[in-house]
């Protein structure tokens, strides 16, 4: 008797703690991308989002949070509560370049978030107006008339900006920045020549290149991609050492600190299980992008070290804080 009160007892007190995770998740999932709608990481993820629905038999509710140097979605993830229901995206600039080029960053990478996983990296390449054929033109046409050449960024100390003033600096070109709040917006900009030139993911200038809207000049790759052969890697072009120092662009989850480690696996593994599926394989081969999903522990060790080659390449290229 005294040994089944006692069982009755232990059960009764893990019982609790237990059910949560057992039923997890039992409401819609509140998903935060820090892209705004229409750019390749919104249609990517809008796709995840309806496989992870399927998966996990609840809906996953996208909201957008773009602009701020993708810091106002930083800061709505780390206000959300830390019980599984809210998922954030982040990437390099907000993760790993931010914390050395904000003075009074509102949130703390290591801190204020969980790593879950890494998504996938992205192709980006230098897309200028199509009336550019070469990057050597683009320099010819910088060199002849200093200061009238506009370079599309996402705002002062993006990646963007740093490429504009490493090419600024390499070959003593002009470029002048002019901050926008996203890509849709810089890649019409280029249309109708508001701007010259710009880096942009592929996926997200896809559209545009279809088209004919816009000349991809050159692609941050370690080689010339098979759907694009005529297109010269940026070593081809002359980046070949900017690209070296930035590395690669990233895209990754965490969720709010605080949020259960059985939680974190269970993401991670339904997010490993999207990224598993055929059509979602194409999808990331369209969009040109490489699916980097890893461990939460590997994620974090990468984060890590990421933060670290940022802080060298702001150091190299003056980078200023805001």
């Amino acid at each position: 008797m005294r040994l089944a009160i006692l069982t009755a007892s232990i059960f009764a007190a893990v019982s609790p703690a237990l059910a949560p995770a057992q039923a997890y998740p039992s409401k819609p999932i509140r998903f935060i991308l820090n892209g705004a709608p229409g750019a390749f990481s919104d249609v990517t993820l809008r796709v995840a989002a309806v496989e992870l629905a399927r998966q996990t038999r609840q809906p996953w509710v996208v909201e957008n949070r773009p602009g701020g140097d993708f810091v106002i979605a930083a800061v709505a993830c780390k206000a959300a509560a830390p019980d599984g229901y809210t998922v954030c995206v982040v990437n390099e600039q907000s993760m790993s370049l931010n914390p050395h080029v904000i003075s009074k960053l509102p949130y703390d990478p290591d801190r204020d978030f969980k790593p879950i996983t890494n998504l996938f990296i992205q192709v980006s390449g230098l897309v200028a107006s199509t009336s550019v054929e070469s990057i050597a033109e683009l320099l010819r046409l910088a060199a002849a008339k200093p200061g009238s050449m506009n370079f599309a960024t996402m705002g002062p100390s993006t990646t963007q900006d740093i490429l504009r003033q490493w090419i600024n600096n390499h070959w003593k070109a002009d470029f002048v920045g002019v901050p926008y709040k996203g890509m849709n917006a810089i890649l019409n900009g280029i249309v109708s020549g508001e701007v010259n030139v710009t880096q942009a993911a592929l996926g997200s200038a896809r559209p545009y290149l279809s088209s004919g809207k816009v000349k991809l000049l050159a692609v941050n790759s370690a080689r010339r991609l098979p759907k694009l052969p005529d297109v010269p890697t940026y070593t081809e072009a002359g980046l070949g050492e900017f690209i070296d120092v930035q590395g690669r662009f990233w895209w990754g989850l965490v969720a709010p600190v605080g949020t259960p480690d059985a939680m974190v696996q269970r993401l991670n593994a339904e997010f490993a299980a999207v990224f598993r599926l055929p059509k979602f394989a194409e999808l990331l081969e369209n969009q040109y992008l490489q699916s980097a999903i890893c461990t939460p522990e590997e994620f974090a060790n990468f984060l890590k070290r990421d933060r670290t080659r940022d802080a060298q390449v702001v150091k190299r290229f003056n980078v200023p804080k805001q």
